[in-house]
């Protein structure tokens, strides 16, 4: 069975939830390239300062940062069993990159690179409504909304909408993701660990699909 995962789908397809299931249902870590990003920036690691330095000047982080950030956490022992990624790689350089790393550590690779596909009319619809809160939990105000209107079930703290979740921003948000994946699916495509998922579904047939093509891995 795939223990070696990269999450792959657009803004809204459902990546983040899916990618803790199949976590889960393998005994692996969730790995989240934005939860690293905080985690660095909170803890205020060499690598967190770093990057802060680049955001604060409005400029993306480097390559190099990203990935170095990754490998510090890839190389933590929960991970020697398999890990899932969620929001890493994003180009075939960073996919390159993570191959490197993967057979530096653990003599291992990318085993399944599942990609979530949901039409552009429901993307729309899912990130539209969604909520955040500041410390990372997600609700959505028709299909997963929070006990209480506008409050955190965690934490209590206050919900708000994301910038890019705005009507005026989701379109664009497709689009650029459509743009810039294209490369990283054909990359896992050419190595025969691609994997096309119905996201239009229940979540739980999504995740039955999923643990499928985990099998065939």
């Amino acid at each position: 069975m795939a223990k070696r995962v990269v999450m792959l789908g657009p803004p809204g397809a459902g990546k983040g939830t899916q990618a803790k299931r199949l976590a889960k249902h393998l005994g692996v870590p969730h790995v989240s390239s934005g939860d690293i990003f905080r985690e660095n920036l909170r803890e205020k690691t060499e690598l967190g300062r770093t990057a802060e330095a680049y955001m604060k000047r409005g400029e993306l982080v480097p390559d190099d940062v990203t990935i170095a950030m990754i490998r510090e956490r890839l190389s933590r022992p929960d991970c020697r069993e398999g890990v899932v990624l969620d929001g890493f790689p994003r180009t075939p350089a960073q996919a390159e990159a993570l191959d490197a790393m993967l057979q530096e550590l653990y003599q291992a690779r990318v085993d399944l690179a599942p990609l979530i596909e949901v039409p552009e009319e429901v993307l729309v619809e899912r990130l539209t409504g969604r909520r955040s809160c500041p410390n990372g939990h997600v609700y959505h105000l028709t299909f997963n909304p929070p006990k209480e209107a506008g409050k955190c079930d965690h934490d209590g703290l206050e919900l708000f909408q994301r910038e890019d979740d705005r009507p005026e921003t989701v379109l664009n948000r497709i689009q650029v993701y459509n743009r810039q994946t294209q490369p990283l699916i054909d990359f896992y495509d050419q190595r025969g660990v691609l994997a096309r998922i119905n996201g239009n579904q229940p979540i739980e047939a999504v995740s039955a699909e999923l643990f499928a093509a985990l099998e065939k891995a």
